[in-house]
């Protein structure tokens, strides 16, 4: 551990909910800049664009959100060449966005909790969604692709962010068809001969839901796809691949569509966790012989899961590492996100599941205690056996508590570093990015956007990801707030100013 010298500097309470707060207001101004207020050195080899998501406004002309996951979609750019940065950040334009912005009201119902001003009257019976494309954001293709998995993606111009439009990748995907906010890029895909390829998945919800799951190759092209009938409502974010199986985790919860429909709840508020179900792993096949696709389905014990980290094949198992809660926290009428009581609620805590396909048995053993969330490893080892991972943790080792620290794991020593940002530092989702040329697993980087209470503003960080204990090797400050993100990707593509 290299953090007993920071622990000690840091009250019993590494944070304060007002500091955290104030990640939580929005930005409604783009900005396009040269990063020139920097501390250390930006690696020169450390060349390409990093793109992040998240919810840019958490209003709409001083009318609040119920819950941040319902605002509009923001795209942050930083471009890395020669040494310098470039800040670029913008909304994305999609219809419900610009709708808003025209009329200054909020227009539609937020699935996580928001309703239309009005009470029930303004909201029974609407059942319009707006695709907010605030989730992720991706290069795959030639084309950037911002993700809502209710919805279709947006693409936007990977220089300027400037919206495109609706992205159906060919016609392969109809209008209303989701495509997913997680996708996974397995690197080395022997069915087609060893070319890189993207994994992912919709769901259409109903009384059994219906999984589909695409496959894409180096051009953007969907060249696999196959639909399957899952019983029961699925409420699923994310998933992990191997070189034969997609694998998702069926999380034990119930939809109650009545007060939705009656417009008394948004649709976020009718979910309930059963503790009292297991979870279900459902077992797909990536590629389906004609007349021979066999799903498994196998339980393991009541939980909730957001987030995997990544999964192999070991023989007759699969192994899955995953961030577990022991339940969802359900979204309440009429409460206040920002008035979260964080000692209240549960961590999340990664977990290694062991699936015997033979036996059908599910094992599973905790790996990390600390809370932790938005885990990242390298990009080779997706769907492949694999020793790193970084993850954003909470600054004690025990409780529930804001994401202010990254913790990178060595699956085989067990040995733990960690960097943090405490007292008045917060972090969002670390990411891995591999030094050009490098052999060694953990021979890169570590980026992170961390909100600066004390100075209200974002930086980004730059750690060695091969020994956490050198500090930050730069930290890049922007003139501004990022409001509190979702996901995002590197691509060594420079999309900037040269």
């Amino acid at each position: 551990m290299h953090l007993k010298s920071q622990e000690s500097l840091v009250t019993e309470k590494s944070y304060t909910r007002a500091d955290w707060q104030g990640g939580y207001q929005s930005l409604t101004q783009e900005f396009d800049y040269w990063i020139d207020d920097i501390e250390g050195q930006i690696p020169r080899e450390l060349q390409g664009t990093l793109f992040r998501n998240g919810p840019g406004l958490l209003d709409v002309n001083g009318q609040p959100l119920h819950h941040p996951f319902d605002g509009d979609g923001m795209i942050s750019k930083i471009t890395f060449t020669n040494g310098r940065a470039h800040f670029r950040n913008r909304f994305v334009r999609t219809t419900g966005y610009l709708a808003e912005q025209k009329a200054g009201k909020i227009l539609y119902r937020g699935i996580f909790g928001t309703q239309k001003p009005g009470g029930w009257l303004a909201n029974i019976f609407d059942f319009k969604l707006k695709n907010i494309a605030n989730t992720n954001v991706i290069y795959w293709g030639g084309k950037l692709l911002a993700l809502w998995e209710a919805a279709e993606a947006y693409r936007l111009d990977p220089y300027t962010l400037e919206t495109l439009g609706n992205e159906y990748f060919n016609g392969a995907l109809s209008p209303g068809e989701a495509f997913a906010a997680h996708p996974r890029v397995e690197n080395n895909c022997y069915q087609d001969g060893g070319a890189p390829c993207l994994v992912n998945f919709s769901i259409k919800p109903g009384l059994s839901a219906t999984i589909t799951i695409f496959e894409l190759n180096p051009a953007g092209e969907i060249i696999r796809q196959h639909a399957h009938s899952i019983p029961g409502f699925c409420f699923i974010h994310d998933f992990v691949i191997t070189p034969n199986y997609c694998i998702f985790f069926q999380n034990p919860v119930i939809f109650n569509p009545i007060p939705f429909a009656l417009g008394i709840r948004a649709a976020g508020e009718c979910i309930k966790f059963q503790p009292n179900q297991p979870t279900q792993i459902i077992i797909i096949p990536r590629f389906p012989k004609e007349g021979q696709l066999e799903i498994k389905f196998l339980e393991t014990h009541s939980g909730f899961v957001f987030h995997h980290v990544n999964a192999f094949e070991v023989g007759e198992e699969i192994l899955i590492d995953s961030i577990c809660y022991q339940d969802l926290p359900e979204v309440e009428p009429e409460s206040d996100f920002r008035q979260v009581d964080f000692e209240a609620l549960s961590p999340g805590q990664l977990w290694r599941f062991y699936l015997n396909l033979k036996n059908g048995v599910v094992r599973r053993e905790l790996i990390e205690s600390r809370c932790c969330e938005f885990p990242s490893i390298h990009p080779a080892n997706v769907g492949r056996s694999y020793r790193y991972l970084y993850i954003g943790a909470a600054h004690a080792e025990t409780g529930n508590a804001p994401l202010q620290a990254l913790l990178k794991i060595d699956l085989e020593s067990l040995e733990r570093q960690i960097w943090s940002a405490a007292p008045r530092g917060f972090v969002g989702e670390p990411i891995f990015i591999p030094r050009p040329g490098s052999l060694k697993e953990d021979d890169g980087w570590v980026l992170a956007l961390v909100y600066d209470a004390a100075h209200h503003r974002s930086d980004l960080v730059i750690l060695d990801a091969s020994d956490f204990s050198k500090g930050v090797i730069a930290r890049l400050h922007l003139r501004h707030h990022i409001p509190y993100g979702l996901h995002g990707s590197f691509t060594c593509e420079v999309f900037g100013e040269i």
